[in-house]
């Protein structure tokens, strides 16, 4: 399928080609999902993420030098219309938190069915979060990360409790006004909160005002 006919576009990112290339396999025969880029560093995938624009980045944990953990959150940054799953051997704990606190909205462990990896893909897509199997079992015996916010969600949702606009929020933490649209976006998503109102109570709430 070419680029262009895809309704999904996926990054793979892993430092070990063949694992990359199982991943492929599996993928290209859903339709509507396409592979555009592959990286096995945190280097290659941030010019891999500029270069082909993907809608989901698949990363594992362990890359050489910066970790998955690391990318993720310096994609949620820079990239923020790009959902991330972590696609990983490691399932402990806390390293879940921190990839969803890093930005992950999925964490799918590589021992998974192709299945499951699709069923991530789609229901990260949907806007919502998804952890495999092995993952909720790692999990049970303690309370599942709350969908916190990066620093610069943080920064957006202060501002929109000061009842400032898209193109305000932009101006003070010089950005596009089409970036802190995306960020609203996200933010709604993850506290499952609609309107300004909400987002403000929320805001106010937690402390998060006047950051």
């Amino acid at each position: 399928m070419s680029e262009a006919a895809a309704s999904v576009r996926i990054l793979l990112v892993d430092d070990h080609p063949l694992v990359r290339d199982g991943v492929r396999a599996r993928l290209e025969t859903v339709p509507g999902f396409a592979v555009v880029a592959e990286a096995g560093t945190a280097t290659e995938a941030l010019t891999q993420a500029e270069i082909h624009t993907p809608d989901i980045a698949l990363m594992d944990v362990g890359l050489p030098g910066t970790s998955g953990v690391e990318l993720a959150r310096m994609c949620h940054e820079r990239f923020p219309a790009l959902r991330i799953v972590m696609l990983t051997m490691h399932d402990q704990p806390q390293v879940v938190v921190e990839a969803f606190r890093a930005g992950a909205r999925g964490y799918v462990l590589k021992d998974s069915p192709a299945q499951e990896i699709v069923a991530a893909i789609q229901t990260v897509m949907a806007g919502r979060r998804y952890y495999s199997a092995g993952v909720a079992d790692a999990l049970a015996h303690g309370a599942a990360p709350e969908p916190l916010l990066s620093v610069r969600e943080k920064e957006v949702l202060a501002f929109i409790a000061e009842g400032l606009s898209s193109k305000e929020i932009a101006q003070r933490l010089d950005l596009s006004v089409r970036t802190v649209e995306t960020h609203r976006l996200n933010i709604k998503r993850k506290l499952e909160l609609d309107g300004s109102a909400a987002l403000a109570r929320f805001a106010v709430e937690r402390k998060w005002t006047g950051l």
